[in-house]
């Protein structure tokens, strides 16, 4: 069973605009994003047969829902993020009390070093990538990697629309991976097809991937993927994937859909 970290959206809104999706004048619907949390969460549990640990939400964090962010779970050592925003840094100590509270090993790094979690580091089992720019800082790579004892192939996010690594590569749990190559430089696009064979790689039209279609969470066979992406829905299913397609345009004003919303534990 995979387990996943959720944290309910009850103090979730738009305070401020730290992304080009985020604006204080589209105002979240608290009723209505709870209901799609919900519902995420019984596809998750129910459907997909993922174990879910929830963490307490913090007034004044209205972030905190987007637990991708926490953090990189790998056994049981817990990488605490560094956020670029001041808007999200207090995150980090309730994370990282989360974290050593449920017995892991928890590591930080160096104040100097950006590094937004699971956002912007995803794992194939031989290959591992991080995206950089935006939020994360390529400088923290080399220093992650000699922590995990795996080389991070960098990878620069030259979209401002896509700034976690999370919003444009989903690696599948059957080995494919699902990806909007616009959202990469040359450079990026060039490293990724060396590593992954053209069979496998999946590209999500735009308009798609501007609604998150791959912030998906993929778990054996199964993909749970935002509502209204039908041609990426038919690349998965054509894969022999399962799909299960959740309304999450409430966190998609925060500029997140399925993955943000968790953090893989195993």
């Amino acid at each position: 069973m995979s387990r996943l970290l959720v944290c309910p959206p009850d103090y979730f809104r738009i305070d401020y605009e730290i992304n080009p999706w985020m604006r204080r004048t589209n105002a979240v619907d608290p009723s209505r994003a709870a209901d799609q949390w919900q519902v995420l969460m019984d596809v998750l549990a129910h459907d997909v047969a993922a174990g879910i640990e929830q963490m307490r939400p913090v007034k004044g964090l209205p972030d905190m829902v987007f637990t991708a962010n926490a953090g990189v779970v790998i056994g049981r050592r817990a990488l605490v993020s560094r956020f670029r925003y001041p808007e999200r840094q207090r995150e980090e100590a309730h994370f990282e009390r989360w974290f050593r509270e449920q017995g892991y090993e928890v590591i930080i790094l160096d104040k100097s070093l950006n590094f937004e979690g699971a956002g912007d580091l995803l794992r194939f089992p031989d290959t591992w990538f991080g995206g950089y720019r935006q939020r994360s800082d390529i400088q923290a790579f080399p220093k992650i990697g000699d922590i995990f004892q795996r080389v991070i192939i960098p990878l620069e996010l030259i979209d401002a629309r896509f700034y976690h690594l999370d919003t444009c590569f989903c690696p599948l749990s059957g080995g494919e991976l699902l990806y909007f190559p616009s959202a990469f430089d040359s450079y990026g696009k060039a490293a990724i097809a060396q590593r992954i064979s053209e069979d496998r790689r999946l590209v999500v039209p735009e308009e798609e991937a501007l609604r998150f279609a791959c912030n998906a969470v993929s778990i054996g066979k199964q993909v749970v993927i935002q509502a209204g992406c039908p041609r990426t829905t038919q690349l998965l299913e054509a894969c022999g994937y399962r799909t299960y397609a959740v309304q999450l345009d409430e966190f998609m004003k925060s500029g997140g859909a399925a993955k943000c919303l968790t953090l893989a534990l195993d």
